[in-house]
């Protein structure tokens, strides 16, 4: 018995490190070990600034005059249910000439859902806002974060490219505009060191429910774009980066 102990153990530390790749894998934001996905090009002037979990009544009309008044465009990766809930914001999206984008039904977590969840996420979501929109869904990005290698495939089926991201603005946080300001500003200023564009997570919604409380998300970016105001800084939405992808 004495003998097996080390190879008992041994082999609960491989389950242990795979177990930890596998987590890194499913849900870290720069991480290609389940498939390619797209996060960023490698130019550092470029900022991509992308809002999750909306539409939403209370931040998003707020977030489109601020925008508007900067003439930046954004990427927004719509939530199913609260596109049906508002479809005239979703339409006003679009008019604003920023890309609008999948972001599945009800925000399961992909990674543990089935495959003909995944799917029917995907699928019904894309059909949902290209009704309202009249615009092709291309891409879509998982909700939390989370894949796994079926959902990619499911996506490419479906004829969307999954987008993740390099900066974190962790604005569901209690930490209020000057917390969010300050970690984009580290985001960026770590990609520019490495040479590389940024793609900034931020959320206009909250996946709980309509309403969710982020205008500190809005005053955030607001400080954001006054430090940053376009022209030295470009400004792109993410289907700028599809050609470095491979999606033209």
């Amino acid at each position: 018995m004495a003998l097996a102990l080390p190879a008992v153990a041994a082999g609960a530390a491989g389950l242990g490190l795979l177990a930890a790749g596998w987590m890194y894998a499913s849900s870290s934001p720069t991480s290609q070990i389940f498939g390619r996905t797209l996060v960023a090009g490698d130019d550092p002037h470029e900022v991509a600034l992308t809002f999750d979990d909306g539409p939403n009544d209370v931040a998003t009309p707020r977030l489109l005059e601020l925008l508007a008044r900067h003439k930046v465009r954004a990427t927004f990766f719509s939530i199913g249910n609260f596109a049906r809930l508002q479809p005239a914001l979703v339409r006003e999206i679009v008019a604003a000439g920023h890309l609008l984008c999948n972001h599945t039904m009800t925000h399961p977590r992909l990674s543990t859902a089935l495959a003909r969840r995944v799917r029917q996420e995907l699928g019904d979501c894309s059909a949902l806002l290209e009704d309202i929109a009249g615009v092709p869904m291309r891409y879509f990005r998982p909700p939390f974060g989370s894949r796994r290698p079926v959902v990619l495939r499911l996506a490419r089926e479906l004829g969307l490219t999954p987008v993740m991201w390099n900066v974190t603005g962790f604005d569901w946080e209690p930490i209020g505009a000057g917390g969010i300001l300050r970690n984009l500003e580290r985001g960026l200023a770590r990609n520019r060191r490495r040479r590389k564009a940024s793609n900034l997570l931020l959320h206009d919604g909250g996946h709980s429910a309509m309403g969710m409380p982020r205008l500190d998300t809005v005053r955030a970016v607001e400080q954001f774009l006054a430090a940053h105001p376009p022209g030295a800084t470009r400004y792109v939405t993410v289907d700028a980066w599809s050609v470095a992808f491979g999606n033209a």
